[in-house]
């Protein structure tokens, strides 16, 4: 069990610096005029090799790379990646009301709970 913790870390580490140094090379190549641009291509990159992964583990029986691929180095790169593994999944499933509320709970309640946490921070620090 703690190999594959140290799988996921390790492989966050890796992801997390991917994102941080793709967002940067973004923001340096289009500046940062207002609209977010440096974490929409990670999340659609993280999301394309979120299906790739999942697809050629399977197919090359690699499940066992999951860990360090799929937790650590996609879901430090982006956690929208696994997001749209669990919506696709829904929907592949015929399960298209699930997938709908999945979809709008997942982002409602995301930006909701920033919003309070940013209300709360800073009713406590103004």
């Amino acid at each position: 069990m703690w190999m594959t913790f140290l799988q996921v870390g390790l492989g966050g580490a890796i992801g997390a610096m991917l994102r941080f140094g793709v967002g940067l090379m973004v923001v340096r190549q289009t500046g940062t005029a207002g609209f977010p641009l440096g974490i929409l291509p990670v999340n659609v990159i993280g999301s394309f090799l979120m299906g790739v992964v999942v697809v050629a583990a399977f197919h090359r029986d690699l499940q066992h790379l999951n860990p360090f691929l799929m937790s650590g180095i996609l879901g430090g790169f982006t956690t929208f990646s696994a997001f749209s593994l669990e919506a696709f999944t829904l929907y592949e499933r015929g399960e298209m009301v699930q997938a709908g509320v999945y979809v709008l709970l997942s982002v409602v309640l995301s930006i909701a709970a920033l919003a309070a946490g940013v209300w709360l921070a800073r009713m406590l620090w103004a």
